[in-house]
């Protein structure tokens, strides 16, 4: 039989693309992430590693019990006064967190249109608005510390944990706008909790612990699923070092003032503290546009 020409091969088809999902409000490149490309992926869909992270949590907490505040609490170790002002150190030292979170309103307003903000607009907003109101009931508080001024010192505290909570959570899984008033009213049940139960002689804690840890291992968490901009990730893991920083200096408060006698370890938290504050204000300076050098969306 003679030789035929070869007819012609249909072309192979590429592969089908793997779903991809994008670090959301960013749409930057290199944000985005392969959804099930890995067992490791396969695992970390967005709400199984959050949702175990906060069900472990409760568990060991409901397993502790209580947890009371530390006799002696309102004994901090700088006593001096500056010009009449009781506890100058202590009290002075909250300015900071007034200019990082005036600072950071006056951003998103001036960048509201932004799409790089348009998912974690409230978060963001609740966040910088809560340092704005720490400033000041940490001041009030340590002008005279007390149980019944201290709600006005750790009301806002709680406030910032779940508006930065909140501003990521929406900005990687994307659940609906109802997490930051959700977040917003379980800040304020756990300083209630904390309330309640201290009149009644007990203080516990727990809720509001719960509330100020999860941030700690929550955000990081998220961003490393949806794989966030290094830089952003770099700065929101400076910030988490610096509050656990800071809390340690909160532990040593007479200790750091024996050693040093010029700062307490309590002036020292506030200052560490508007640092972490500061360094989320910069992240979000840079995405937006804020930032000398930053790209622009």
């Amino acid at each position: 039989m003679p030789n035929l020409p070869d007819s012609p091969r249909p072309a192979l088809e590429p592969p089908a693309a793997v779903p991809r999902e994008p670090f959301a409000s960013l749409s930057l490149a290199g944000a985005d992430w392969t959804t099930l490309a890995s067992p490791a992926r396969r695992l970390a869909v967005p709400y199984v590693l959050p949702g175990t992270v906060v069900a472990l949590a409760t568990v060991l907490l409901l397993w502790h019990g209580p947890i009371v505040q530390p006799a002696g609490y309102h004994d901090f170790a700088d006593q001096r006064s500056l010009l009449g002002l009781a506890h100058a150190a202590d009290v002075l030292s909250n300015l900071g967190f007034a200019g990082v979170g005036l600072l950071g309103l006056v951003r998103l307003a001036r960048h509201g249109a932004s799409p790089r903000l348009a998912e974690g607009r409230a978060g963001w907003t609740l966040f910088f608005a809560a340092l704005v109101l720490t400033s000041i009931g940490s001041a009030a508080y340590h002008l005279a510390p007390d149980n019944a001024r201290l709600v006005g010192d750790r009301l806002p505290i709680a406030l910032a944990c779940a508006g930065l909570l909140a501003a990521v959570w929406r900005e990687t899984i994307g659940v609906g706008r109802w997490v930051t008033p959700a977040l917003a009213a379980a800040a304020v049940a756990s300083v209630a909790w904390w309330r309640f139960t201290d009149l009644d002689g007990v203080g516990d804690l727990r809720p509001y612990l719960l509330l100020q840890g999860l941030p700690l291992v929550l955000v990081p968490l998220l961003q490393w699923q949806h794989e966030a901009p290094v830089r952003e990730r770099l700065a929101v893991g400076g910030a988490m070092a610096l509050y656990v920083l800071a809390k340690a200096f909160e532990g040593c408060d007479h200790g750091v003032f024996a050693a040093l006698g010029i700062v307490s370890g309590h002036t020292i938290k506030h200052l560490l503290a508007t640092l972490a504050a500061a360094l989320i204000g910069a992240m979000l300076a840079g995405r937006i546009g804020g930032a000398p050098g930053a790209r622009r969306p």
